[in-house]
């Protein structure tokens, strides 16, 4: 996170970044709001605690040539948020951002271009992930989360925690993802994460203070995507093809397939046996 330049600013910033925290906003959502009053401040060389309507009209509309809606509408948040609770100034609504309405449908993977994909992806951590989010319905987030004890083996379920909304849910455990997942811990042994960081390579995954690097995943999937030549429409696919919820029922991927592939060995408890 870069910190702004210009003393006052720099004092307000601060200010803004402890009452993101204290407020039990989301990490993601604590990201946002504060590289908003970076941009903001950078735009108006760090001063801009009375702006006017055409102020913000000049700033949105510069933005917008740049970022897309979600990030103008992400920065109008940050900025509310700052005001309401840094300057402690009243916040009249202004109708300066209203994103065109349109329902478009996603661009979903086939069964056989996931296989395809899996069968690319050629590092085990990688590989695991990629079936483990795709065969649970998770995002990627979610995923990246799992934790030792949020696998119930013998009641064949998942506890998915903090997920979005901030709500936690149980979601079905096939047997070949038990198999997979149990495999790939006996290869790193963590007590905590089932998918431990890759910095200090495999002999320093059970001490690993940290899971899978977020970037680190979606670009080996970008990589392995472009390997496979699978082309979408839409520009966040190589990023969105697995770690999306729902895709295991929307694309609608033989269940019996994931639960009783014959290739692979009987259900094992994940933290049981050697």
């Amino acid at each position: 996170m870069t910190a702004p330049s210009n003393a006052h600013f720099k004092s307000q910033y601060e200010r803004h970044l402890k009452h993101l925290q204290l407020k039990g906003l989301r990490p993601k959502t604590i990201d946002a709001y504060a590289r908003a009053i970076r941009r903001i401040g950078a735009y108006f060389n760090y001063s801009f605690d009375n702006l006017s309507e055409g102020q913000l009209l000049d700033y949105f509309a510069d933005l917008l040539q740049t970022h897309s809606w979600s990030a103008a509408k992400l920065d109008l948040y940050g900025l509310k948020f700052f005001y309401t609770h840094v300057l402690k100034k009243p916040w009249v609504e202004l109708d300066l951002i209203k994103a065109p309405k349109a329902q478009r449908l996603p661009d979903i993977v086939t069964v056989d271009q996931v296989r395809q994909l899996l069968a690319a992806t050629r590092v085990r951590s990688y590989h695991v992930l990629f079936f483990t989010l795709y065969s649970l319905g998770l995002r990627l987030g979610e995923g990246l989360r799992l934790q030792v004890g949020d696998i119930d083996a013998d009641r064949q379920r998942v506890h998915v925690r903090n997920a979005k909304g901030n709500k936690d849910r149980l979601v079905p455990l096939p047997d070949a993802t038990l198999v997979q997942l149990r495999a790939f811990w006996r290869l790193h042994r963590h007590p905590k994460f089932l998918f431990p960081n890759r910095h200090g390579g495999l002999s320093a995954a059970a001490t690993a203070k940290s899971p899978l690097d977020r970037g680190g995943v979606q670009k080996t999937l970008k990589r392995v995507v472009a390997d496979c030549r699978i082309k979408k429409r839409s520009p966040r696919t190589a990023c969105a093809i697995i770690p999306h919820a729902g895709l295991c029922r929307t694309v609608g991927f033989p269940f019996s397939e994931i639960r009783g592939s014959g290739d692979l060995p009987d259900k094992l408890n994940l933290m049981h046996s050697a």
